[in-house]
């Protein structure tokens, strides 16, 4: 029996990216079918990193057009392609920067900058190319948790270069002054800071910038939501009843200016005793579940009160990093791949690509 390409379409339209949960031909992820006799070769595109999820979707599409009569050998070729997306309406993207994602919390304390160094780092293992900003002007912890020490250089005396840890690209107020010094600025003065860090750091081609927003919901952060072009926003919270109120209030604010909210992430979901194996829900159970249901929004991962997070960023070497084939590392690459699914399926922000219009008398 002859193969067609309508037969391969049709086993492909059966089965569904277990990480975006629609089928392959929906999902435009097909870009190439080759038939050879018996032969045949398939080439699939995905819109978000997922290079350790290449194995296991090969393997998906191989045995399931391996079952078409008359099928010989078939070969999968996977590469992934990460575009602009859309951002708030009026805000320019950023020279260098495809797609920013804001990683937020209502209050301090529930471990926001914690998530965003190994998200962006869990983007980076995904095959992604991954920037950090580190927006906390009076408190900065990514210089810490990524173990940079040093200032930024300058080649043109215009903008600087960002600093780099693990394949990260990463910029912080923390990089620019002493480690005592108190930041004792107004909000005015904190906006204009993290703008001219944003948009004066020298991007190199990031496919995502991870942003680690200052905690809370006052003027700053709702300024920073309006001026910088933001794809997506993660909420952190933990499964306490004080620290949801906030989360809720953080989910507000990126409505009311219109950044879509990728999902929430709930930190110190329970805690394991290293001793003795009890399980226990310290701050309360299931609290960012039912926001998400009462929100309509995606529940993206629950990370464990444990010790060895703590350890490792105040090391200099987060999860991620430390202990890659762990399974903690694994919650950050699975949030990590929900995020970047998130963004790939929203429309693709083609103003990049428009020529300038330049109108002259002549």
């Amino acid at each position: 029996m002859v193969i067609s390409e309508a037969d391969i379409q049709g086993r492909l339209r059966a089965l569904v990216d277990p990480n975006t949960g629609k089928d392959f031909v929906a999902g435009k992820a097909v870009k190439k079918i080759a038939v050879d006799g018996g032969d045949v070769t398939v080439d699939v595109q995905l819109g978000y990193p997922a290079r350790t999820q290449h194995g296991i979707l090969k393997q998906l599409i191989a045995a399931e057009l391996g079952q078409l009569p008359g099928a010989g050998r078939v070969t999968v070729n996977i590469t992934q392609k990460i575009t602009s997306h859309a951002v708030q309406r009026g805000v320019k993207l950023v020279p260098g920067v495809k797609n920013i994602i804001a990683i937020a919390s209502g209050k301090g304390g529930v471990g926001k900058s914690t998530t965003a160094v190994n998200l962006a780092l869990a983007l980076a293992a995904e095959g992604a190319a991954v920037g950090i900003l580190d927006a906390d002007i009076y408190g900065p912890s990514q210089p810490t948790m990524l173990g940079i020490s040093g200032r930024p250089e300058s080649t043109d005396g215009k903008t600087l270069e960002p600093l780099e840890a693990f394949g990260l690209q990463a910029m912080s107020i923390g990089f620019l002054i002493d480690v005592d010094t108190p930041m004792v600025w107004r909000g005015p003065m904190v906006t204009q800071a993290l703008e001219q860090l944003l948009k004066d750091t020298n991007w190199r081609d990031l496919d995502y910038l991870v942003v680690d927003m200052p905690p809370g919901t006052g003027d700053i952060q709702l300024t920073l939501s309006q001026k910088v072009p933001v794809t997506g926003a993660v909420i952190v919270t933990t499964p306490q009843d004080i620290a949801l109120l906030d989360a809720r209030k953080g989910l507000k604010m990126f409505e009311k200016v219109g950044v879509p909210i990728v999902g929430i992430v709930e930190n110190m979901s329970i805690h394991v005793c290293s001793k003795c194996g009890h399980a226990e829900h310290i701050f309360g159970e299931g609290g960012a579940q039912k926001m998400c249901a009462e929100y309509n929004v995606p529940f993206l991962g629950g990370l464990p009160l444990d010790i060895r997070i703590r350890e490792q960023v105040d090391s200099g070497r987060p999860t991620v990093i430390a202990d890659p084939d762990g399974p903690i590392a694994a919650i950050y690459r699975e949030i990590a791949r929900k995020t970047a699914v998130f963004v790939a399926q929203k429309a693709e922000d083609f103003s990049a690509k428009f020529p300038s219009i330049v109108i002259q008398n002549t």
